[in-house]
């Protein structure tokens, strides 16, 4: 009989992975909260055309923003050139993917597209912003054993 390996223990997340898991969760909770004020707010401006504007603008600045704090997340224990590449690739991606959204989204009439602007606006600053202060508030220290 042989014994089996002994799986390995799962390495426990880094302080900078804590800081952006933190920075996800803020950005979810933002989103979340813009959602229902967005919607809300939107119907009373346009009616369901407010709506769709308000569930759109949160969908392009889910995509913006998020984007970004999953790509440092899954690279974080990567080398800092293949992070910056994965970073600097999804920054284009979404770039692209936002432009072709909206390209497409010019034809049609079904949302407002003022509410589309100023939802998906407060999203991604809103998001910069939280990015910002998870950074500033978390213990990631100059050196790691």
């Amino acid at each position: 009989m042989t014994t089996p390996a002994p799986t390995p223990a799962a390495t426990p997340p880094s302080a900078n992975e804590a800081v952006f898991r933190q920075s996800l969760r803020d950005m979810l909770v933002l989103l979340g909260v813009l959602t229902v004020l967005g919607v809300g707010i939107g119907y009373l401006v346009d009616g369901m055309a407010g709506v769709w504007g308000a569930l759109i603008g949160v969908g392009i600045a889910l995509i913006f923003s998020g984007t970004t704090v999953i790509s440092v997340l899954k690279t974080a224990r990567s080398a800092p050139t293949t992070m910056m590449a994965v970073i600097m690739g999804a920054w284009l991606g979404k770039l692209v993917v936002v432009i072709v959204v909206l390209v497409i989204l010019k034809q049609f009439d079904f949302y407002n597209p003022q509410v589309l602007f100023l939802v998906s606006i407060a999203g991604v600053i809103g998001s910069a912003v939280l990015d910002a202060r998870a950074v500033q508030r978390g213990r990631v220290g100059y050196f790691e054993a």
